[in-house]
């Protein structure tokens, strides 16, 4: 979806652009600081399929900016004041984001967004995987993910940039990976079949020739699947 930012405030820009960058299917195509510039840029008819509009702006409020509107795309407020709820509701907006909001809290209110345009994904766990690690929220692509290791009640996520540590168990990340690109390994790794690069005696090297052991239980149905029997 293509979408557009109106917000005065630079550290907001700075959220907002980091949330979208983080969601496969969002693309952010203009952002602007009022909303005389942004509703220029839409009355000369650039293509938007979501707004995330502030409300208090100098110039033109988000909710007077949004009345102006002849064919509003569908529209989620992010502001830090609660009184102007109602009125965006009454607008018809897809969502209300109170300031600071989580990344978890920002995907639901894009989730909404796609079921009114109609490009709602049945299957985002085959994609991506959302987890919460120290520093917040955070949605990763599973197609970037080499291994899970399940250590008790914690599991590491290995990329190849970065190893995210999430109180979780491995079994309950199970469901929520692809089955056509994971498999498990060993007792306590499952591994991203794409990016093994060879099996060697009983290790897995992956593409970045980082290694892990195959656990004898599970070596033989692994040998099997991997050459595609």
């Amino acid at each position: 979806m293509k979408c557009i930012i109106i917000d005065d405030e630079p550290l907001a820009h700075q959220v907002l652009e980091h949330y979208i960058d983080q969601t496969p299917d969002l693309e952010l195509t203009a952002k602007f600081r009022n909303a005389v510039e942004a509703f220029e840029y839409l009355q000369a008819g650039h293509a938007t399929d979501l707004l995330f509009l502030d409300i208090e702006m100098p110039l033109v409020n988000g909710i007077h900016f949004l009345k102006a509107l002849k064919n509003p795309p569908p529209t989620i407020f992010t502001t830090a004041y609660k009184q102007y709820a109602y009125e965006g509701f009454e607008l018809e907006a897809v969502d209300y984001l109170l300031k600071p909001f989580a990344y978890d809290r920002f995907i639901k209110a894009v989730q909404k967004a796609r079921k009114g345009t109609g490009t709602e994904s049945n299957q985002p766990a085959a994609d991506t995987l959302l987890i919460k690690d120290t520093q917040g929220s955070l949605l990763l692509k599973q197609a970037d993910i080499f291994y899970l290791e399940g250590c008790r009640d914690y599991v590491k996520i290995v990329t190849a940039d970065k190893t995210h540590v999430i109180y979780h168990t491995l079994k309950g990340l199970v469901e929520k990976l692809n089955p056509e690109m994971f498999i498990q390994a060993h007792r306590s790794y499952i591994v991203n079949k794409t990016l093994i690069s060879r099996v060697v005696q009983d290790n897995l090297i992956f593409v970045d020739q980082s290694f892990i052991p195959i656990g004898p239980n599970y070596k033989k149905a692994l040998l099997a699947h991997l050459s595609g029997r």
